[in-house]
């Protein structure tokens, strides 16, 4: 997964196998790897986290993080993704589009109030950018699709929670219907006046996080997302359902 968080874990990983590290060998505290290693404690606490659930390392408290079992070489690419594995356990559910939509809106709502105490400035910014770039795009159905995803994609990463980034690319793979702005095929649903009003929510969202009034960033994002599903709604019940996209497309 390329996240910060999969990409730590990646280089821990890379840093035992090219240091030849033997089983009991001390890679520091977590206050050390994470000046290594350039991120965040909590990204590092994430990162040792999963590599403690695949057996790689063994976390002492009070005395620091210990190879247990060194990485075995894999030909996987860095950073690859396997959407047909990572979505198995979603494509199983036996549960409707609308109930996952209710899923989407817990999970996103959480993530707003997250996203408004713990972003950094440059998440914070990254999340301003993507708003604006979605409002200078208004024309350009596609564009606003894929900006739209990154507007939200830059909320969970904003959690600085490893956990929610990753559960986001996957939801956002199984749920999400595309194309979602485009005029062409949803004429009545995707107005002028709806698009405008997305871009106005946008702004709210960025502000109440900018505000870091977690309450007001839920209500933000319950409020945009309200009017979003009543628009999945209409998907659902028309002759384009969203439904044979998520079967078939797999961008986000």
């Amino acid at each position: 997964m390329d996240t910060l968080t999969g990409r730590t874990i990646h280089a821990l990983k890379a840093h035992i196998s090219e240091s030849q590290l033997a089983k009991g060998t001390k890679l520091g505290s977590l206050n050390e790897l994470s000046q290594q290693f350039g991120v965040s404690r909590t990204v590092i606490r994430e990162a040792v986290s999963a590599l403690r659930s695949d057996g790689v390392v063994e976390a002492r408290h009070g005395v620091g993080v210990f190879v247990r079992e060194p990485p075995r070489p894999s030909t996987d690419e860095p950073g690859t993704f396997d959407a047909d594995v990572a979505l198995a356990p979603l494509a199983r559910l036996k549960t409707s589009f609308m109930d996952l939509l209710e899923l989407r809106m817990a999970f996103e709502v959480h993530a707003a109030g997250l996203a408004a105490v713990r972003r950094s400035w440059a998440q914070e910014s990254n999340i301003w950018n993507a708003a604006r770039q979605f409002e200078a795009s208004l024309e350009d159905d596609a564009a606003l699709d894929h900006l739209d995803f990154v507007f939200h994609r830059s909320i969970a990463e904003a959690t600085n929670n490893g956990a929610f980034i990753e559960f986001f690319s996957l939801m956002s793979l199984q749920i999400l219907p595309q194309p979602a702005f485009s005029r062409q095929l949803n004429p009545v649903l995707i107005t002028p006046d709806y698009i405008q009003n997305t871009v106005v929510e946008h702004r709210a969202i960025c502000e109440a996080i900018s505000s870091s009034s977690a309450e007001h960033a839920r209500e933000a994002m319950r409020a945009h997302l309200n009017r979003s599903h009543l628009r999945y709604r209409g998907f659902a019940d028309g002759t384009a359902s969203p439904l044979s996209n998520i079967a078939t497309d797999e961008s986000p």
